[in-house]
């Protein structure tokens, strides 16, 4: 079985390409190393750098011709596509689009897409939020991701393209940058480990910061291969169910990087403070019992653990 990998060399893709090259799979990485690293690619899965903007990408199709598609390359940075809508909307709009195209022409039987749980619901007014409830997108990355979802569906519905859409809460782990959708992990613990002060965004009169559901790297990726392996057709949700305020990540963060001998300046135990940016919603948790039920599916890492291990990621790259 041959799987094409958009993103392979990114955060989130570079985990997927380990699982299914562990599990046997052919792995085909399709990534322009705008965000990822070849640092990040696995050995045993062939990289072809291109563009999923790039007309081009066909002769990938045509030479490799995939049985699936996991699509993870994207545009992820909410306050980039706040500034420059029209490059979101090129890159995760009519790269997404240009996929689909192709797995219709060369007959891929299965599309996996990495959409947003963190960003797509907005401010949604009920917490945990599950798959049932309407989208109401404050940002153009989560329209430009509701617009993939929705092309998607289209393309189930008059070409018969299976798919699998995942809404990723906010994800953390090794290989993270410190600017994506839900790069606070990474932002947090590289400025601390560069002796730099963190800022803690929040919105008035709420300096406890923002509330997201933090789920391990690794979770994440076992879900994708689980959807990549199974029949079912349809949205799920992948997170932790849990909502965790940004003040309390940070105070986590610090406490692992103690435990782990890195001495932090007790003047950094209260974080600068900085209001919210544009795109930013109050408070984002999802309600994962759909995943659970029908792809077997539960998040393994509590925040503790995922956090121990990614803090030692970050020290040993040191």
């Amino acid at each position: 079985m041959k799987v094409l990998v958009t993103g392979g060399c990114g955060f989130i893709g570079s985990h997927v390409v380990d699982g299914f090259v562990e599990r046997g799979y052919d792995v085909v990485i399709v990534d322009d190393l705008s965000t990822g690293k070849t640092e990040n690619k696995n050995d045993k899965a062939r990289l072809h750098i291109a563009s999923i903007c790039d007309d081009g990408i066909e002769e990938i199709f045509e030479q490799e011709r995939p049985d699936i598609v996991n699509h993870h390359a994207a545009q992820i940075s909410v306050p980039l596509s706040a500034k420059i809508p029209l490059f979101d909307a090129e890159v995760n709009i009519k790269g997404t689009i240009r996929l689909l195209e192709l797995s219709k022409k060369y007959g891929v039987k299965k599309f996996i897409f990495a959409s947003t749980g963190g960003a797509i619901y907005g401010d949604a007014d009920k917490i945990p939020t599950a798959e049932d409830y309407v989208p109401e997108p404050a940002s153009p990355y989560a329209i430009s991701k509701f617009s993939g979802e929705k092309y998607i569906r289209y393309y189930y519905g008059q070409f018969n393209l299976n798919y699998t859409i995942l809404r990723y809460s906010n994800v953390y782990g090794p290989r993270q940058i410190p600017h994506g959708e839900a790069g606070v992990v990474s932002i947090f613990t590289e400025s601390l480990l560069a002796g730099q002060h963190p800022t803690l965004y929040y919105f008035e009169g709420e300096e406890d910061g923002m509330v997201r559901d933090y789920c391990y790297v690794k979770d994440i990726a076992r879900a994708s291969l689980i959807a990549s392996e199974g029949e079912k057709v349809g949205i799920f949700n992948i997170g932790t169910g849990k909502g965790t305020c940004t003040r309390d990540l940070y105070n986590s963060i610090i406490n692992a990087l103690r435990k782990k001998g890195v001495k932090i300046p007790e003047a950094f135990n209260e974080p600068r403070h900085g209001f919210a940016r544009a795109g930013e919603i109050r408070a984002s948790t999802l309600d994962v019992s759909r995943a659970k039920k029908e792809l077997g599916w539960e998040a393994g890492y509590g925040l503790n653990d995922g956090l121990s291990e990614t803090v030692e990621w970050y020290l040993n790259k040191a």
